[in-house]
């Protein structure tokens, strides 16, 4: 498999305080990647250069694609909103609701219709932000800490439904 993604040399600073230091990674096309590292290593500055949302660096990133999506540490969810109406206003367009509700039933997630996700747990919400991820159908999935908030079961379901996506495309 070839690198898609390479980054050489990267280095970034936040002031005084240098977040990225030489950093150096190849990501391989239809491979599931894992960044492991202690808190504070500089993880998610990484991710968020490969989403382009950190843009002043030294150093080269080539390959990202344009069409990518993330799910970050905290959800990024319409609180008055319910699931399929997360989901409508994420996808624009390109929202079909018997995809949302599929892809929402695959990640074990079953919900009340017209229910605001600002009374759902932290999981339930969780698996919203991955279902609004997964069905921009993007090159490249980025995931900060993805399972955080989920129970192991809903984890493992989680891990195992990207594993069959990523399997379809491969």
């Amino acid at each position: 498999m070839k690198d898609i993604i390479t980054v050489k040399d990267l280095c970034l600073w936040y002031g005084n305080t240098q977040a990225l230091k030489n950093i150096e990674i190849g990501i391989k096309e239809n491979a599931i990647t894992a960044l492991i590292g202690p808190s504070g290593c500089g993880k998610t500055t990484l991710l968020r250069v490969l989403m382009g949302l950190e843009k002043t660096y030294t150093g080269c990133v080539s390959g990202v694609p344009e069409k990518r999506s993330a799910v970050f540490q905290e959800d990024r969810l319409l609180e008055g909103l319910d699931a399929l109406g997360n989901l409508r206003f994420a996808l624009g367009t390109d929202y079909e609701e018997a995809k949302a509700a599929a892809m929402l039933t695959a990640l074990g997630l079953t919900w009340e219709t017209g229910k605001p996700v600002r009374e759902w747990s932290g999981g339930m919400k969780r698996r919203v932000g991955i279902a609004q991820a997964l069905l921009n159908e993007p090159e490249v999935l980025i995931l900060d800490e993805p399972t955080s908030q989920l129970d192991p079961i809903a984890a493992s379901d989680f891990l195992n439904t990207l594993r069959k996506i990523n399997a379809e495309l491969g």
